[in-house]
């Protein structure tokens, strides 16, 4: 019995799958990339064939993720054009060893390493030392930094202000959708939005502080209460610029300093 795979999606399905998720008409597009509105509807029809040419420069100003890049180039009928290594593959040191200095400078500061579906590829120890009570099933690999951090079983019942903190990541993870329509994340929004206090939607004060408040605030900080009090903590977020790499490109590195000196002073004495 002969078997057959399934073939994969088409050019032109994934070319009106990211316009839209770009929220771009096809005369959006057109006046976006310069490519004839006609080209772009044969294009998406299947009634013309793309260049590699013209799926890579489309790919680009539509700002597709490396990762779908390679899917949209197959889809076309061409080889992928960036490698996915994982990070313990040799051609990764240069920059295993950056990420290790970086974590190990950033001490007594918590610090991770994330992949773009928030797995946690590494961490320093400032990082470890915030999981006391934690569960232990939460800690099994693969780590999901926000199952971790919202779950009533993992960092949530020391987070201060939860619904605050909740909203925050929620937004990035929407966010996140958006940009790459996967389902996988999806489905990770709607497991995080069901957790006890976890807030979806930023409060309508939000926007502009609350009524008759003089100085409204300009971040938002981590409020974690700890056996050395209650830490307030601020967080930046970096990516590698120039990957040529999928796995490189979806790494995020979380850093987090003190928001005030009571901070600093209990994370020197750690």
């Amino acid at each position: 019995m002969s078997t057959s795979l399934l073939p994969g999606p088409s050019f032109g399905g994934l070319l009106r799958q990211w316009r839209a998720a770009r929220g771009l008409s096809q005369l959006g597009l057109s006046a976006a990339t310069g490519v004839s509105t006609r080209h772009l509807s044969f294009l998406e029809t299947g009634r013309a064939q793309p260049t590699r040419q013209i799926a890579v420069f489309l790919a680009e100003r539509l700002d597709i993720p490396l990762r779908d890049r390679n899917e949209f180039l197959l889809s076309a009928g061409f080889a992928p054009a960036y490698g996915d290594r994982d990070l313990g593959d040799p051609a990764m040191a240069a920059v295993r060893e950056s990420i290790v200095r970086l974590l190990a400078a950033h001490e007594p500061y918590p610090a991770l390493v994330m992949d773009s579906s928030w797995n946690r590829l590494m961490a320093n120890d400032g990082a470890r030392s915030l999981l006391g009570g934690v569960a232990p099933f939460l800690l099994e690999e693969p780590v999901n930094v926000l199952r971790l951090t919202l779950h009533p079983e993992g960092m949530a019942p020391r987070i201060v202000n939860l619904a605050e903190w909740s909203r925050h990541l929620l937004r990035h993870l929407r966010r996140r959708m958006a940009q790459t329509g996967r389902g996988d994340l999806a489905s990770l929004y709607d497991e995080l939005a069901g957790y006890p206090g976890i807030a979806e939607r930023p409060a309508p004060e939000e926007a502009t502080g609350s009524p008759g408040e003089a100085d409204p605030p300009v971040v938002v900080p981590l409020e974690y209460r700890t056996p050395r009090g209650v830490l307030r903590l601020l967080n930046t977020t970096t990516s590698f610029g120039a990957a040529l790499d999928v796995t490189l490109s979806e790494i995020v590195i979380e850093s987090f300093y003190p928001a005030d000196e009571p901070t600093r002073l209990a994370l020197l004495r750690r």
